[in-house]
């Protein structure tokens, strides 16, 4: 168990390594789309929110509208937060995740985990979202 706790301790600190690595600029790029997407989600705008998706995502979603549904359904806390506080980006099963403290509406703080992906292009956009308990809270 301890070889196995060792070697989980290992992996995570290699990835926040690798995190750590990225430039001041794609750091920036990274909140910078996420900040965005929130912003557009507390205007109800689905159309500018869409745009930060990565192209897997909008495939799954077909478009603004189902995205929005999709939102407001079970992205409540991301979707109207009352307080947002960014932490270190990480490497999580091989994935670039930035994770985002996020008050929402009932005023239960979660973690999202946002997976970013760079494009062709080097912007980067969001390739998924998982909500996770904030440790030591509770939901």
């Amino acid at each position: 168990m301890k070889k196995l706790l060792a070697a989980l301790m290992f992996v995570v600190a290699c990835g926040a390594a690798q995190a750590a690595e990225l430039d001041t600029s794609d750091k920036a790029a990274i909140r910078t789309a996420i900040e965005s997407q929130i912003d557009a989600f507390k205007r109800d705008d689905g159309k500018a929110a869409f745009a930060y998706a990565s192209p897997r995502i909008k495939s799954i979603f077909k478009d603004p509208d189902t995205f929005m549904n999709m939102v407001r359904k079970d992205y409540r806390p991301v979707y109207r937060p009352k307080a947002v506080s960014f932490r270190d980006l990480e490497i999580i099963e091989g994935n670039l995740v930035q994770p985002v403290m996020v008050v929402g509406p009932t005023g239960v703080p979660v973690t999202a985990l946002y997976i970013m992906e760079r494009q062709d292009d080097g912007t980067w956009l969001i390739g998924g979202c998982a909500l996770t308990e904030e440790p030591g809270k509770g939901i």
